[in-house]
């Protein structure tokens, strides 16, 4: 436990740029206060103790804003960053070195007492907002867009958008932790811009046609005249 804690501790440092010492993380960080709370609670529910383990949980969701379900289980090397209304469900399993921001859902979608929560692979980022609702798994490397809804699988190393959630990048390279949201992909743009060369198409074919009208009414006007004078 204190092996994994000194991991999430060094995690912070290691993404959070803002971050400037450690007594900093100790007393001003509800993300690494929330995984406090978490570890020891874990360690609590593994030996059977679920009442205790449930009100240490309750005690960390009081005080940071972050409710991580003591039967969750959390890789090495995580981080929350800002972490207010992040939720973890009892089944969810989540690999080493991810990311969540403020906000994110790990949920269910059914009340049976059986495997019900998200899976994330290792160096998964989940941006602000976003819902993974279901028993599914994404993928090691995946990054999954602001306040977006995912509800079924993600490949490893794809870029999810969109509500609900769209694979718009897949099989890419990893290129690190951070989730640069002003660089995603937005599939509304995109299908926009599409609509957008459309149109001007278009009216490219209207212009040539509105031409080639233009010049045969001259040459039946010039064949008219031509008609008339030979009369």
């Amino acid at each position: 436990m204190i092996s994994h804690l000194k991991e999430d501790l060094r995690a912070v440092f290691d993404r959070d740029p803002a971050v400037r010492n450690v007594f900093e993380i100790i007393f001003c960080y509800p993300g690494f206060h929330a995984m406090l709370f978490y570890r020891f609670s874990h360690w609590l529910w593994g030996n059977q103790f679920f009442l205790l383990g449930r009100f240490v949980s309750h005690l960390g969701r009081f005080f940071t804003g972050i409710e991580i379900h003591p039967g969750a289980k959390i890789g090495r090397s995580f981080f929350i960053d800002h972490g207010m209304g992040v939720v973890i469900g009892e089944t969810a399993e989540i690999g080493d070195n991810c990311t969540l921001y403020h906000g994110v859902t790990l949920g269910g979608t059914t009340w049976a007492k059986e495997k019900r929560h998200p899976t994330l692979g290792d160096n998964v980022v989940v941006g602000s907002g976003a819902k993974i609702l279901g028993p599914f798994t994404v993928g090691d490397n995946s990054k999954v867009g602001s306040n977006s809804v995912v509800v079924k699988e993600v490949p490893a190393n794809a870029t999810v958008v969109g509500i609900p959630g769209r694979v718009v990048i897949s099989g890419e390279t990893p290129t690190g932790m951070d989730l640069e949201h002003n660089k995603l992909p937005d599939p509304v743009a995109k299908a926009v811009n599409c609509m957008m060369d459309q149109i001007s198409r278009l009216e490219d074919q209207v212009k040539k046609l509105k031409d080639e009208q233009t010049h045969l009414k001259k040459e039946l006007v010039k064949a008219q005249k031509e008609q008339a004078e030979t009369v």
